[in-house]
């Protein structure tokens, strides 16, 4: 035991920070869409399947192997997230050598996708165990990793492809993931049973325990409250990554931007995606984490009736960023909030269950909104598609706040029943 207790709390969120910006390069992909597309001579949507492959695994792997990254513990989970990034992306460059675009699908979407929902998942159940005093600064830190990756690897990718060519740059790029998830992974320990930070009574006041103690993923699917949260989760990112992806001709139809100058905010979107999940989960330990979703959802309801509609530069830019911090911050947040509501026995598995709406959420968002700004060539129409969605949203959130302040209530008197 003495032995897992001198590990440092801090250096275990930053094996994490590592894991996530390995992974999180999955953010830099537009970057190798025109390069690939061009040794496979085929369109930018057939290779952009390879990415969508991705991230759907990425939430069905989260959402299965959540148990088992529970059972085996962060060390296995991660060695074997890192096989099987670091292998995903060599075997794609390999695909490009030979010139497969099957294969291509497979090594990136299929192989790599496992890698990144067991890699997601690994480090944050285990930073909230870490940091019972800060839960949302723990995992804000760490998923901020994911959403500053595009920023690191997007510029380095560019620049191997020009110097050594498209496949040998998946082949380094390979390597440099695996090795960083594979160390990171193996400093990733989880803390004693019962652990608490040194000094954590008396400074925090006193902490109310995850409002239904502590149950299993089971039992969390028995309660209102995990479909609230899936369901919020869901529309959030279905509209954030609706916007995300078509953010470029957005800004050139509506802000008369050129595609280098578009191109330049995109990069600037990775900076607020990033920033956003430190924030925002950080503002959460003080807000409360319902009431920081009652705020996004209020605020997108506005901000997406309202951006078709501005053409100033600075307003549009303002909300449009504003945005892109909420879509990045409820993911920082999400696994803080579940150890709210379930408790950390088996969050790993209950995080994963509620990453599958990403999952289907990447693919149905963007369909969204192509479908619909194709059958009515409208930017408005599409925008107010979304912002009806985030009422529904609103409208759950607030339900969810209920239900958590009537729990807490039954918990008080259920305490003063018990020391009366």
């Amino acid at each position: 035991m003495g032995n897992i207790k001198l590990k440092n709390r801090w250096l275990i969120a930053a094996s994490a920070v590592g894991i996530h910006i390995s992974i999180g390069s999955v953010y830099a992909y537009s970057v190798m869409t025109n390069p690939v597309k061009d040794i496979f001579g085929v369109e930018g949507s057939d290779i952009k399947w390879a990415f969508k492959i991705a991230i759907l695994l990425l939430g069905l792997s989260a959402a299965f192997l959540g148990r088992w990254v529970e059972k085996v513990g962060p060390k296995v989970s991660g060695t074997t997230a890192g096989i099987f990034y670091g292998v995903g992306i060599i075997g794609s460059g390999l695909a490009i050598q030979l010139g497969s675009i099957t294969m291509f699908y497979i090594c990136y979407g299929i192989i790599g996708g496992i890698g990144l929902g067991l890699g997601y998942i690994t480090p944050v159940s285990t930073l909230v165990k870490w940091f019972p005093d800060r839960r949302g600064l723990a995992t804000g830190m760490a998923i901020m990793g994911f959403g500053f990756a595009a920023l690191i690897f997007g510029p380095v990718m560019q620049s191997l492809f020009d110097s050594v060519g498209v496949a040998n740059t998946f082949y380094i790029l390979g390597v440099v993931y695996m090795v960083l998830i594979l160390s990171s992974s193996s400093y990733i320990e989880r803390p004693p049973e019962g652990y608490l930070p040194e000094g954590f009574k008396p400074g925090e006041g006193k902490k109310i325990k995850a409002d239904i103690s502590n149950v299993t993923a089971n039992e969390s699917l028995k309660t209102p409250r995990f479909y609230y949260i899936w369901i919020m989760m869901f529309i959030n990112i279905a509209c954030g990554i609706a916007i995300i992806s078509s953010a470029s001709p957005m800004m050139q139809e509506k802000l008369g931007y050129t595609a280098m100058k578009a191109a330049a905010m995109v990069g600037l979107i990775g900076v607020f995606n990033g920033l956003g999940r430190i924030l925002w989960s950080s503002a959460s330990d003080f807000l409360g984490r319902a009431n920081t979703y009652i705020i996004f959802f209020a605020f997108q309801i506005l901000a997406f009736y309202f951006l078709p509609k501005t053409s100033t530069e600075i307003t549009f830019l303002v909300v449009l960023f504003t945005v892109i911090t909420m879509y990045g911050g409820g993911f920082a947040m999400l696994p803080a909030f579940l150890g709210d509501l379930f408790g950390t026995k088996q969050l790993g598995a209950i995080h994963g269950m509620v990453l599958a709406a990403w999952g289907i959420a990447g693919v149905v968002g963007p369909t969204i909104y192509d479908v619909v700004k194709r059958n009515t060539g409208s930017l408005n129409d599409t925008l107010e598609v979304f912002a009806a969605l985030f009422v529904v949203a609103l409208i759950i959130s607030i339900i969810m706040k209920k239900s958590i302040t009537k729990a807490y209530k039954n918990i008080k008197e259920n305490y003063k029943l018990e020391s009366a």
